[in-house]
């Protein structure tokens, strides 16, 4: 926990700035400084975020106040996002913040595959900020950026055939298709997938829940290792982003849990369908490092997909995690400014 109040600083800095740049690439700067702080690293924030800064954009007009009579007409509206934004600011200054979430984890739930699921991600961070200390303006506001890029992002995915799986998390994201042909942008590819592998489609009780969603993100952290050539960057997203779900689930209602892990499966699994190739290569970590050594070498990489895969490698703790994160060191770019 970051008792400094350097990331509240930080975020505070980012809220200047509209969630995307060049009108699709997500604005990472609020979950990896959210990841720096939880990690102990919250003195190299604003080194980080000023290397990062060039990547920001001003925070975008808006077009019509999003209210409780308009919403639906509103949503999934990528030009509405400072409208919803401004719409969850209004609501978590209002009432608590938790049941702002609780509200609209299912009515965005089911769109959690727009903006390659970065929203549901920036969710994530801010709910492991708030769990932290609540305390914050700074921490609820980033709240509401997320949920309300989450809306203005929201994006369904179509009814999806369902295929053969297996029991375990592993063997059923081995068992996904990938798409043909893999080129274009995630849009596009998301279009192509027709059908995912049934993996816990009867898992109700909600401590199994829990148990197959990090199962799920261990085994796609830890495939990402040895599947992470087929894109080193948008596979950190399968990992990432039940990752996020992960870290909601002790705000939410257990109502919520089972339909929360449906789509944090199919997240994962058809980001592997876009993106991974389906011939792995083996993959020796260079030697066996500690937690903190491997997300110092993260930090010291600066790439947002590195720290933010690290981030969850941590989470997930074991020693393959721990060489996936040290294989996106090596398939990635450092960050430059």
């Amino acid at each position: 926990m970051d008792t400094t109040g350097i990331l509240d600083e930080a975020l505070q800095r980012v809220h200047s700035s509209g969630p995307e740049q060049l009108g699709w690439l997500s604005n990472h700067a609020p979950m990896a400084v959210e990841a720096l702080a939880a990690h102990g690293q919250a003195g190299s924030v604003h080194r980080w975020l000023d290397t990062y800064a060039s990547r920001l954009e001003e925070f975008p007009a808006g077009v019509e106040a999003v209210t409780a009579a308009n919403w639906r007409f509103a949503l999934g509206d990528s030009q509405r996002v400072a409208d919803w934004i401004d719409y969850f600011g209004r609501e978590i200054a209002e009432r608590p913040w938790r049941d702002v979430l609780i509200e609209w984890w299912p009515r965005l739930l089911p769109g959690m595959y727009g903006a390659a699921t970065h929203p549901v991600i920036r969710v994530g961070h801010a709910v492991r900020a708030l769990l932290a200390d609540e305390g914050t303006e700074p921490r609820r506001t980033e709240l509401a950026h997320g949920l309300g890029y989450w809306a203005a992002r929201h994006r369904p995915v179509g009814d999806l055939a369902l295929l053969p799986g297996a029991d375990d998390a592993a063997a059923a994201l081995d068992a996904v298709t990938p798409v043909a042909p893999q080129d274009g942008g995630f849009p596009a590819r998301l279009d192509r997938v027709t059908g995912l592998p049934v993996w816990a489609p009867a898992v109700t009780d909600p401590h199994e829940v829990q148990h197959r969603l990090t199962e799920l993100v261990r085994a796609a952290t830890h495939r990402y290792a040895t599947h992470g050539h087929g894109n080193a960057t948008m596979l950190v997203h399968a990992a990432t982003a039940p990752n996020a779900v992960l870290r909601a689930l002790p705000v939410l209602p257990y109502a919520l849990w089972a339909p929360s892990l449906r789509a944090a499966w199919t997240a994962s699994a058809a980001v592997t369908a876009m993106y991974a190739s389906d011939v792995p290569v083996a993959y020796t970590s260079p030697g066996t490092f500690t937690l903190e050594e491997v997300f110092e070498r993260a930090l010291a990489h600066g790439d947002e997909h590195v720290i933010k895969l690290t981030d969850t490698a941590l989470d997930v703790g074991d020693q393959p995690a721990l060489a996936a994160a040290l294989r996106s060191i090596e398939l990635s770019e450092p960050l430059r400014s």
